[in-house]
Order: structure tokens, then sequence, then C-alpha cells
């Protein structure tokens, strides 16, 4: 081969290993790209009062979601990883917090600037123990931010729930009635006229009287989404499939994934249950 034609070569065989790189790198870089844009969670499961058998399970299914749907979960354990991971600079890596059957007085890095950091336009989301969380006064702004509070079970029971909202993404694969055997909460402290509720029962869940009872809505918070379900008691409950997708999309809303409304269907003179 003559000179002229090793170096046409050579021009070749380099245009091709530039033009490769360079796709190489644009891969590389979509897909740096997408896992900057995966949102992240972390999921609470410290307890300082009664603690549920079923949080492993739990972890398991919100880890599993998380794989799923793309979006990278981490977990407080322990009142250290708590304090350390709920401080500001660490709050920043995450999108959204999960009370995950969380109980008591929780020790945060700084509570106040914690529902601060939900103000700002972050997610929250609480499974069934989390109303019994900075609950009976300990930390009423809590109770404000989630909407309610725990106030008494009797045994789990089978319940008939009515879906308030059939096109929420939380709840538009469940029938207008639905059954679930699970302990069923008595929720306080909460006002119609200031949440989107998502299910409820006709019936006062201790007493057994009728009555208007919310378990399960979704509010805003200043700029920050809100999003809680009384059900998670039972591992059964946590595994079942109309759970998970139930939770998948009140997750998805909270972190701004799924559009659906957050007003209030109430508009009366008082929508308030107080506590008994």
């Amino acid at each position: 081969m003559s000179r002229v034609g090793l170096k046409l070569l050579f021009c070749v065989l380099w245009v091709c290993v530039v033009a490769a790189e360079g796709g190489a790198q644009r891969v590389s870089g979509r897909a740096i790209n997408a896992r900057a844009s995966a949102k992240s969670l972390l999921v609470v499961t410290v307890t300082k009062g009664f603690r549920h058998r079923s949080i492993p399970t739990a972890e398991r299914v919100i880890r599993e979601l998380g794989q799923q749907n793309g979006w990278r979960v981490d977990f407080a354990r322990t009142d250290e990883e708590l304090r350390q991971k709920t401080a500001r600079q660490q709050l920043a890596l995450y999108d959204g917090v999960i009370f995950a059957n969380t109980t008591g007085e929780l020790p945060l890095a700084d509570r106040e600037d914690f529902l601060r950091w939900i103000n700002e336009g972050h997610a929250f989301i609480g499974i069934h123990a989390a109303s019994d969380t900075f609950n009976k006064g300990v930390f009423p702004p809590y109770i404000e931010m989630l909407g309610g509070e725990f106030n008494g079970h009797d045994r789990p029971m089978s319940v008939t729930l009515r879906v308030e909202d059939r096109t929420h993404p939380a709840t538009r694969h469940l029938s207008e009635r639905f059954a679930v055997f699970d302990e069923i909460y008595r929720i306080c402290n909460f006002d119609r006229r200031a949440a989107h509720v998502l299910l409820a029962v006709d019936f006062d869940p201790v007493s057994k009287e009728p009555g208007y009872h919310p378990l399960a809505w979704t509010k805003l918070y200043g700029k920050g989404r809100v999003f809680y379900t009384a059900f998670g008691h039972h591992d059964e409950v946590l595994q079942a499939d109309w759970f998970r997708q139930h939770l998948r999309g009140g997750i998805k809303w909270a972190l701004g994934e799924e559009r659906a409304s957050s007003a209030p269907q109430f508009h009366g003179k008082d929508g308030r249950i107080a506590c008994k």
C-alpha cells in the first residue's frame, strides 16, 4: 500500500475511534443523567413506642418498589442514623421521607427544620403508625403536617372501605367499595377541610358508632406533598397487591411523578374530628 493510502486508512480509523468514544460518552452521559434524575427516598423505621413486627416486611416492600420504579432507597433504622440523615446537609440528598410504622418521639436532628424541609417542596409519606408518632401533644406541628393522629384501635377486623377518589394513583385500582382485614385506626385531630380523603369508613373503628372516619388521605404542606395511609399493621396487608399499588401510587403522587387532585372534598362549616 502506498504512503498516501496508509495515511488515508489511518485517518479513517482515527475518525471511527473518535466517533465511538463520542458515542460512548453520550451513552455514559445519559446513564449519569438518568441516575441524577432518579428520586431518592429516606425510609425511617425507628420506634420509641410500640414496635411493629411487620417493619422488616415494610422495608422489603419499599425496597422492591424502589427497584421497580427507579427510586433510590436509603434507611434510618437507629437513633444515630436518624440524627445523621435528617440533618439539613443530609436531607439535601433526598426528595422525600417515608415514616414506616414509626412510633413515639423520634430523635430527629432538628424536628422544626425537618418540617421546614417538607414545607419547602419535599415529599412525606406516612404508613400506619406514622400517626402514632409525635402525637398526644408531644409535637403538634408534626400532626398538623400529617393531617391527623392515632386515637386508638380495636382488635384487627374486616372493614368495607369507601373509596373517595377513584382517579388518584393510590386508589384508582380499587373498586368503589373494598373490603380489607387489618388493624383499623381511629384518627382524630383531623380536619376534612384541609385534606383530600382517599379511603374512609362509615363508623368509629373503636366504639362502632356511625360516623365518618378517614383512613388514607393526601394534603399539601406549603410546597410539600403529604400522603398518609392507616394500613400496614399486618405482613399480609403490606405484601398484598392492592396495598403495594396503593403505596406506590401515593409515593408517586408525593414525589410529583403523577398528578392528581389534592383539593379537600368537604366544604361544610365544621369538618373537624376531635380526639376522644
